[in-house]
């Protein structure tokens, strides 16, 4: 990585003189990943809306309901393995068609790590994380353009940033392998022929990862564990909260490349052994959910949420409100776009049963009544209260 310049050296000082509690100066929190706090239950309901959607079902439309991009008309959805098939749903969940360009060919993809819509364009963007690739179709499946990796960069995570960009994060930072990338993190490539446009420089002092490498003693095989709710880049609107985890600070990004300090942690990542990483998840207009996960093969890990009007940080636990009883909402999935930061793929067969054990009360329960437990998964879409 880059030295820090003087600017940024200022930066860390100012940050690190901060209070340790609550707001900073205006809309800076700091988080105590070691503290114990209260508990508080929230009700998701509250504070977001919830779309359901259910999958159409045919016989040659059967998928696992992952959700990758939403748009005004469309989604696309494909199933937890790598079978190279790409669902577009309409937005009511009617099934358009199906898209399949897996292949060893210069206009295909051995692989699918991350989805990108551009609807403006008629757009999907597939990046090939391990070929080092982005490959644009149109929603038509027909093949535009490719995009490659720069240099030694590895996509796994991009959005739309404006007409004419992407944001990604590089993640070679993270897996520890500083000696062949020394650019940042943050990278603004052109969606036209993947050049970079900006670079966007995170400062920390020194480089740390989430991963735990165990090696088989037996095999000699080292295994990687890695938790699964580290998003680096989290959409607000027409910001980015970037999460750099060797930085101490995370900081609001915005189209005018405006970069500003949101939330500072403590103790200094660099300071403690293990180590213990705050991830995010939702950043709403009153709440800040996020999750201080402690890098053990485990992961172990704490929900914290800051309530902008309290002024105050909590425990938490989100119920949804369309059940009868307690469950929880899941709010760690990839966040999808600016307007729609979660969401979670409901199992028929689940809703089907929680029907007949009248678990299920609203839109829900009108869903479930008409659903076959063969049926394609139904979408929870939780999106911002507009």
């Amino acid at each position: 990585m880059k030295r820090l310049n003087f600017i940024w050296v200022i930066i860390l000082i100012i940050v690190a003189g901060c209070s340790q509690s609550g707001i900073q100066r205006e809309d800076l929190v700091t988080v105590d990943v070691t503290a114990n706090y209260p508990y508080k239950e929230l009700i998701l309901q509250d504070f977001m809306d919830v779309e359901y959607i259910p999958l159409e079902t045919k016989d040659d439309f059967i998928c696992q309901g992952r959700v990758e991009a939403v748009g005004k008309d469309v989604l696309i959805v494909r199933n937890r393995t790598n079978d190279g098939d790409i669902f577009i749903f309409a937005r009511n969940g009617k099934a358009l068609r199906k898209i399949n360009r897996k292949g060893q060919g210069g206009e295909e993809y051995t692989y699918y790590s991350t989805f990108v819509l551009d609807e403006n364009k008629n757009e999907l963007f597939v990046n090939d994380a391990f070929s080092k690739k982005i490959l644009v179709y149109d929603l038509e499946g027909n093949f535009k353009r490719k995009l490659p990796h720069k240099d030694n960069f590895l996509f796994f995570e991009m959005y739309n940033f404006d007409r004419d960009n992407l944001i990604c994060h590089d993640s070679y930072n993270d897996n520890c392998t500083g000696d062949l990338h020394v650019g940042q993190s943050f990278i603004i490539i052109s969606k036209q022929d993947g050049r970079i446009t900006k670079e966007i420089q995170i400062p920390f002092e020194k480089n740390e990862t989430i991963k735990v490498v165990n090696k088989d003693e037996a095999s000699g095989l080292n295994y990687v564990y890695l938790p699964s709710t580290v998003h680096p880049i989290v959409p607000y609107f027409e910001n980015y909260v970037l999460v750099e985890l060797s930085a101490d600070t995370v900081y609001s990004y915005s189209l005018d490349h405006t970069m500003k300090p949101l939330i500072v942690r403590t103790p200094s990542i660099g300071s403690m052994k293990p180590e213990e990483f705050l991830l995010l998840s939702i950043i709403t207009d009153r709440y800040y959910f996020m999750e201080a996960v402690e890098k053990t093969i485990e992961f172990s890990f704490t929900n914290i949420v800051y309530d902008k009007q309290e002024n105050a940080l909590y425990r938490y636990k989100v119920y949804n409100d369309d059940y009868n009883n307690d469950e929880e909402a899941f709010l760690k999935s990839r966040p999808l776009n600016g307007e729609i930061p979660s969401c979670q793929y409901l199992e028929a067969w689940k809703l089907v049963q929680d029907y007949k054990g009248g678990r299920l009360k609203g839109k829900l329960k009108e869903i479930a009544a008409k659903l076959d437990p063969e049926d394609n998964p139904v979408i929870m879409l939780i999106k911002h209260k507009k």
